[in-house]
């Protein structure tokens, strides 16, 4: 147990677990379906990027809690809501299940973008983006994620986000602000036109994916409360033995972890919003959408039309940071999940750390092998992630229902009793719930809207 911080400057010293998520999503939705995103629909758009961000960390906000709270990942909560199908495991880890699966695809765009830029700078083994160059830089690129995580250890994962995020936040923001002054300026009016809550005709499709894979995911929230109990949020508030120490310990833990939350909320949002209005400055007016394995080249251009050679250099550097970084941590989180669903199944004891931590290792080396051979047989990072982003969609109205099944059940009066939070919880449940519906429509091929 610990003492939390009273001050703002003590809480900014127990940050990491929000970075670590903003170093997972910034890599596949922010730079690839939102950039593309702006590509195709231009400005108009805009406001989604703003409200899909936004709206999904109210759930993030409440599943956390209750990990601190209870001391279990959301996962064992997921459990909690019946019935039950097999050992701990409910209908909504069996939805998780389904869901992870479909990730794969992906997954494995992110790794083939981190590849396809390192084949674009360096191209071993054959001409750029050739398929011997492909398979060299795949096969480098997991020996050296492997090779980082077989120790399972959270710092090492931190350190890598934090350090990717402050590289690739700091360009991206910077080209994108700087646009006013080139040939691809646009003006007030052009982002006012991305506030009027339009939809464009042949857009709603990538919308949704957007939404679904933008900010923060249903499996980057589930994935969240694992890194606060790594990071100690849980640990320090120590077990529930009704006492006001701990319930003042408490607060005090989850008052940190809401900082945590807010800090990486503004990351992911600025990052967003400049990948969009870089996507929909430049790419649109060249009628310019990243597809295929040109992805990268595509996006590039963002740069190389700016700042030339230079700007193409920044951008392949930058994207690889970036993608390698979300690389390292599915690498590092999906293991942990799967370990923790084998053990809900009834494989193992979840509280035997020596099982689970030899369990872990064995699922980091053999997912991103998995992951990577998707890639390397499919080779369309953006339709991989798209098919992800849905598949996150249907998921996430899940863990909404379990949030409140939780929240109703589990969480003590005195940790709800905040009116605001309540009602931003009601709202986000239901944008998330007309996410759900239109995603379950799109599964039956039952189109909504042009």
């Amino acid at each position: 147990m610990l003492e939390p911080p009273t001050t703002f400057a003590g809480k900014l010293k127990y940050l990491g677990p929000g970075l670590v998520i903003s170093a997972a999503v910034i890599g596949s939705g922010e730079l690839i379906t939102t950039t593309a995103l702006g590509a195709k629909a231009g400005f108009v758009l805009l406001w989604l990027v703003i409200i899909s961000t936004a709206v999904k960390v109210w759930v993030q906000l409440e599943i956390a809690q209750w990990t601190i709270l209870s001391g279990k990942p959301a996962l064992e909560g997921y459990g909690h809501v019946g019935p039950r199908l097999i050992g701990r495991a409910g209908w909504i880890n069996l939805l998780w299940i389904l869901m992870d699966f479909a990730k794969v695809l992906q997954r494995g765009g992110i790794i083939g973008g981190a590849v396809a830029a390192l084949s674009i700078m360096l191209p071993v083994f054959g001409e750029p983006l050739s398929t011997p160059s492909l398979v060299f830089w795949t096969v480098v690129s997991l020996a050296v994620v492997i090779s980082l995580l077989v120790t399972n250890k959270y710092s090492i994962v931190e350190k890598f986000s934090v350090a990717a995020v402050i590289i690739f936040t700091v360009s991206t923001v910077g080209l994108a602000l700087s646009l006013p002054f080139t040939d691809f300026a646009y003006t007030s009016a052009d982002v006012m036109t991305g506030l009027t809550f339009a939809i464009p005709a042949g857009t709603l499709g990538f919308a949704v994916a957007m939404f679904g894979i933008t900010g923060v995911g249903a499996d980057e929230m589930t994935t969240y409360t694992y890194w606060c109990l790594e990071k100690g949020y849980a640990r320090y508030t120590g077990p529930n033995d009704g006492s006001a120490e701990r319930a003042r310990r408490a607060h005090g833990w989850i008052s940190v972890m809401r900082t945590d939350v807010l800090v990486s909320w503004i990351v992911s949002t600025v990052c967003t919003m400049s990948f969009y209005v870089i996507g929909a400055a430049i790419l649109h007016p060249q009628h310019l959408v990243p597809e295929g394995n040109e992805m990268i080249t595509t996006l590039s251009s963002m740069y190389s039309s700016v700042m030339g050679e230079t700007g193409h250099w920044i951008f392949l550097i930058g994207a690889f940071a970036v993608l390698f970084s979300t690389f390292i941590a599915s690498s590092a989180s999906v293991p942990r999940l799967w370990a923790n669903t084998v053990s809900i199944l009834g494989a193992f004891d979840w509280t035997n750390l020596r099982t689970r931590t030899r369990i872990i290792r064995v699922l980091t080396v053999v997912f991103p092998i998995i992951w990577a051979t998707s890639y390397l047989i499919i080779q369309s990072p953006v339709i991989m992630v798209q098919i992800g982003g849905v598949a996150s969609g249907v998921f996430l109205v899940a863990v909404v229902i379990a949030v409140w099944y939780l929240r109703t059940r589990e969480v003590p009066a005195e940790f709800k009793s905040n009116n605001f939070f309540t009602v931003m919880l009601v709202f986000a449940s239901l944008a998330i719930g007309l996410l759900g519906i239109y995603s379950i429509f799109e599964t039956f091929g039952i189109e909504i809207g042009a």
